[in-house]
């Protein structure tokens, strides 16, 4: 037999492979298939790149933000841009009927490397509660702080236009779109302090939802999203990076040892979490391509983020593809004929309002679904198929359930089936050893959940205690 004749043979029985892998994951018709959802693109549309190059101007305006600089002035310093963004979360929420709740996260922090003597880190939070499900949380943050060469420099001029006004404006923005809108789960827009010295406002504010009992379900951290050049000399406005780590850093000796055995290593929330936003940005923001890394942060770097995942919450770091060095926590300077420091001429705000949308999207895709089903169970050993069991959601935004799987290589969920309003559904003649597997919970519309794991290693809910 030929080369070409074996080569047309391997295709035609690929096809009929995977023809009749669908026919057998084939359902009835599904009451509740994905539907392109208006309201979403609507909110995508609705950033504005003028307002966050106005907002990141304002902020760049304060000349320093460093976490010890002057707080007394009303014009220069980190104390005069918290006071500058409470007010804007304040303004937004006088629009909208109130519907914002603004405070303070804060705490006194000393002893520390980068803060050696007793400093206010204060973190600005706005918090839209949602209607039916007001403790179930989901977060944008960006780091209002600054620096230049010397982290402990806290009075010469450090714009910090991408890095990170980018991120605090685009937390801004999020909020005055959203905020027009009511949520079955409630939205939190932080703006956080302390980051560059020890990432200090995530860790208060991390504290904070554990001590309220938040049901925080997602904290989408946004570190640095205005450059599209890279040092590297790429200039690309097209992608985007979403970090996440795998196995939770609290994960018990006990839970490791069933993960060993039963998988998990790349489906923990924060993972599935990331998946999430990744295929947001497929559905509803044009020309945007997002990479899932996964690695908690970029290579033996953090971000604010960290803080969440070392209580146990799904956390991930979205921000651009191609960093430039020259502009990150650098003196203003010109050597050798290089520009270095960062400021607001090396922001894309078209790119800016992408990520931003992208932001936006997400937070509202999350709080509208239900929220991820609880103690997801899984069993099929030896047997011919696989079955999923799981807690039924009590809110009143659930209408349903649909199930995920996919091979074990594939980065992004390839099969589903929607289920109906049940705990409990088995996919006959689907063998558990050869799939990675999930469930979601739906809405009415069709909105769903974040996929969750089953077991330990991917609930949503599963914190420190």
């Amino acid at each position: 037999m030929s080369d070409q004749i074996k080569t047309k043979m391997t295709v035609i029985n690929t096809t009929l492979l995977l023809s009749s892998l669908f026919v057998s994951h084939a359902v009835l018709a599904d009451p509740l298939d994905y539907q392109d959802q208006q309201k979403l693109h609507n909110i995508a549309s609705a950033v504005s790149a003028k307002r966050l190059e106005s907002d990141v101007q304002t902020l760049v305006d304060f000349g320093t933000r460093h976490t010890l600089s002057e707080t007394k002035s009303n014009t220069r310093g980190i104390g005069a841009a918290r006071r500058w963004i409470k007010a804007e979360f304040e303004a937004i929420s006088k629009q909208c009927g109130g519907c914002l709740e603004v405070i303070e996260v804060k705490d006194t922090i000393s002893g520390e490397k980068r803060i050696p003597n007793p400093v206010e880190v204060v973190n600005i939070i706005a918090i839209q509660r949602g209607i039916d499900e007001p403790n179930r949380m989901v977060m944008m943050s960006g780091d209002i702080d600054s620096r230049v060469s010397d982290v402990m420099d806290f009075t010469s001029d450090s714009p910090g236009a991408n890095d990170n006004a980018t991120g605090v404006a685009g937390v801004i923005e999020a909020a005055r779109v959203l905020s027009n809108y009511e949520f079955n789960g409630s939205i939190v827009y932080a703006a956080l302090s302390g980051e560059e010295q020890g990432l200090f406002g995530g860790k208060i504010l991390a504290k904070h939802a554990q001590q309220q009992g938040w049901q925080v379900h997602g904290v989408l951290n946004n570190d640095m999203i205005g450059n599209i050049t890279g040092i590297n000399g790429v200039t690309d406005n097209t992608t985007a990076r979403i970090f996440s780590e795998g196995t939770r850093v609290i994960e018990t000796k006990a839970q490791a040892h069933k993960r060993r055995f039963t998988g998990g290593e790349v489906d923990s929330a924060s993972r599935n979490l990331a998946r999430y936003i990744d295929t947001i940005a497929d559905r509803y923001i044009p020309n945007l391509d997002t990479m899932l890394v996964y690695r908690l942060d970029r290579f033996a770097r953090g971000g604010h983020h960290r803080p969440f995942n070392d209580m146990g919450y799904a956390a991930v770091r979205v921000m651009e593809t191609n960093e430039n060095y020259n502009h990150q926590h650098q003196d203003l300077r010109t050597e050798n004929g290089i520009v270095y420091g960062d400021t607001i001429d090396g922001v894309d705000f078209d790119y800016t309002a992408k990520l931003t949308s992208l932001n936006a999207v997400s937070l509202a895709a999350m709080a509208w679904a239900p929220a991820p089903p609880k103690s997801v169970e899984i069993s099929g050993a030896v047997k011919p198929s696989t079955t999923l069991k799981w807690q039924k959601n009590t809110d009143k935004t659930t209408v349903g359930y649909r199930i995920y799987w996919r091979y074990t290589s594939e980065p992004q969920w390839q099969f589903s089936r929607y289920v109906g309003d049940v705990n409990e559904a088995t996919l006959k003649n689907v063998v558990i050893d050869n799939y990675y597997f999930g469930v979601a919970a739906v809405n009415k519309d069709g909105i769903e959940s974040p996929v969750v794991f089953p077991g330990d290693v991917g609930a949503f809910e599963h914190v420190m205690q």
